[in-house]
C-alpha cells in the first residue's frame, strides 16, 4: 500500500532540509541495492519563472540521469516535469556536485526498460502505474 500524499510530502521536506544544511553530503536512501538514488533537480518554474529545487529518485543510464515522473500516482504531471517541458535546460544536484542537464521524455521503446528498473527497485511505482490512468513519463536528463 502506498502511504498518503502528506507523507511524501513531510519526506522530501526533511530531505531537502537534511541535504542543504550537510551541504548535499546526506539524503534519503531509497530503493533496494543501492540502485534508486536522490537527486535535487534545479529548474525554473515555467509559470512564475522562479527557481525550483525539486527532490527525485534517479537512476543512472550511462551518463544519463533518468527520473520518473510519476507524482505518486496522481492524476497530473507534477509541476517540475512541466517546468522541464517549458524549458528543459536544468542542474541536477548529486550531492555535492551540480551537473548541467537537458530533459526529454524516454521514446516508448526507451521507457519500459526503465521504468521497470525503478520499480523493480521500489515497487510503489508500479502502483503508481496502477493508480492513474494517466501515461508516467520517463524522464531522461542528458549531460550538456
Amino acid at each position: 500500500m502506498t502511504p498518503p500524499r502528506w507523507f511524501f510530502r513531510i519526506g522530501w521536506a526533511v530531505d531537502n532540509a537534511v541535504s542543504r544544511l550537510s551541504g548535499g553530503r546526506i539524503t534519503m536512501p531509497s530503493g533496494t541495492h543501492g540502485q534508486i538514488r536522490t537527486l535535487y533537480l534545479r529548474s525554473v518554474g515555467h509559470a512564475s519563472g522562479q527557481p525550483r529545487r525539486n527532490g527525485l529518485y534517479y537512476i543512472e543510464d550511462g551518463p544519463n540521469l533518468v527520473v520518473i515522473a510519476s507524482n505518486a500516482g496522481a492524476e497530473v504531471d507534477p509541476a517540475w516535469w512541466r517546468n522541464l517541458q517549458a524549458g528543459p535546460d536544468a542542474e541536477a544536484e548529486l550531492g555535492t556536485t551540480v551537473r548541467a542537464v537537458r530533459a526529454r521524455q524516454a521514446s516508448h521503446e526507451e521507457a519500459g526498460p526503465l521504468f521497470d528498473r525503478f520499480a523493480a527497485a521500489m515497487p510503489q511505482y508500479g502502483e503508481y502505474r496502477r493508480r492513474t490512468t494517466r501515461p508516467i513519463p520517463v524522464v531522461i536528463l542528458e549531460p550538456r
